[in-house]
């Protein structure tokens, strides 16, 4: 069986495509984030591999669900019930995580956005934050969306990751190169 990527990039690309024609692009966003969510949840996963169920069944559920949570109104919609029943007949709502995340990589190229994860020994204060965003816009030339986390086990410096591309500066990395170079 393919892996959930190819599974996922027709329907995050058509439904990317729709949303955006319609100026829905954040609404579709937190909607597939919350459906996502939903057919995670362990017990919704059980639900929906019951083998009686019918496809139908499947897609009203996630649906049904979906309405109580805040976030989820596109499902409420004609293209969101057509979604959840083409997921549904296909066996593909597993695939929503990766429908989401892909959906928001294409929101995010389509924005001209980049999600930054900085991951240092300790926190950044504002001023370091704000001169790492200013230069990492200029450097990939786009507006730059900051994430921060505190990894303690890097002893110092920081790994800063965008998309693909991933900078070690951290002392630990360092270290370990060090000891490879020395036990060669």
């Amino acid at each position: 069986m393919a892996d959930f990527g190819t599974l996922a990039r027709p329907y995050a690309r058509a439904i990317f495509d729709i949303a955006q024609s319609a100026g829905e692009l954040d609404q579709w966003s937190a909607s597939l984030a919350a459906a996502a969510n939903v057919v995670d949840e362990s017990a919704a996963r059980a639900y929906l591999g019951r083998p009686e169920l019918h496809d139908t069944d499947r897609a009203q559920f996630v649906a049904a669900i979906c309405a109580d949570v805040p976030g989820a109104a596109m499902f409420a919609t004609p293209q969101g019930a057509n979604l959840l029943g083409l997921l549904s007949e296909n066996n593909r709502l597993v695939v929503l995580s990766e429908i989401s995340k892909q959906f928001d990589q294409l929101k995010m190229q389509a924005e001209q956005k980049v999600n930054v994860t900085i991951t240092s020994a300790t926190a950044l204060d504002h001023g370091q934050a704000t001169a790492l965003i200013e230069s990492l816009q200029r450097k990939l030339g786009r507006k730059v969306e900051l994430e921060q986390r505190v990894d303690e086990a890097l002893v110092g410096g920081a790994v800063i990751q965008a998309d693909d591309m991933v900078i070690d500066g951290s002392v630990r990395s360092r270290l370990q190169r060090l000891t490879e170079s020395l036990l060669d």
